[in-house]
């Protein structure tokens, strides 16, 4: 009986896309945005306003708001424009493809996050991200391969079932 709980718990977590990712919480994301606020008005280091702006990146693309996930898109993206040490890149792709990932361009998630490997690669966040990816666009074939078969079989049974009753 066990081997059967694990059989529905690994199915359930197939539709369910279980992935390894974590949420961030709204009061969080208020938090982070309080930070950034006080370290330029307080004339932090640039330092100092650059780690609360990857903190608040950080958030935002790991919210279940899709404006939030938006929102730290596009100040990853601005912020790759100026130049970085590799290391400090790495980590902005890493969360830009977890962005993307989360609004459901898996194509662009895979390429940004292969560029991480590419900087690190050993770093097992982006291989860890890779893998939920790839196995994101996998299980999305499989689901696809599964209404089109279904869709195909309708449509037979529907010819068949017209002919049957011509005779």
């Amino acid at each position: 009986m066990g081997s059967m709980g694990n059989f529905f718990d690994s199915v359930g977590s197939f539709f369910s896309g279980g992935d390894k990712i974590p949420w961030c919480e709204r009061d969080v994301i208020v938090g982070c945005e309080k930070e950034v606020k006080e370290s330029t008005t307080n004339g932090d280091s640039e330092d100092k306003k650059k780690e609360s702006i990857m903190r608040l990146s950080w958030a935002l693309v790991h919210s279940r708001q899709a404006e939030d996930i938006q929102r730290g898109i596009d100040m990853l993206e601005a912020s790759l424009a100026t130049s970085s040490p590799p290391l400090e890149d790495r980590e902005k792709l890493y969360l830009l493809a977890v962005g993307y990932y989360r609004t459901g361009d898996y194509s662009k998630s895979r390429h940004l996050v292969e560029r991480c490997i590419q900087i690190q690669p050993d770093w097992r966040q982006a291989l860890v991200l890779k893998k939920t990816i790839e196995d994101k666009i996998a299980k999305d074939g499989v689901i696809g391969i599964g209404i089109t078969a279904t869709a195909v079989g309708l449509i037979a049974g529907g010819i068949a079932a017209a002919l049957a009753r011509k005779k």
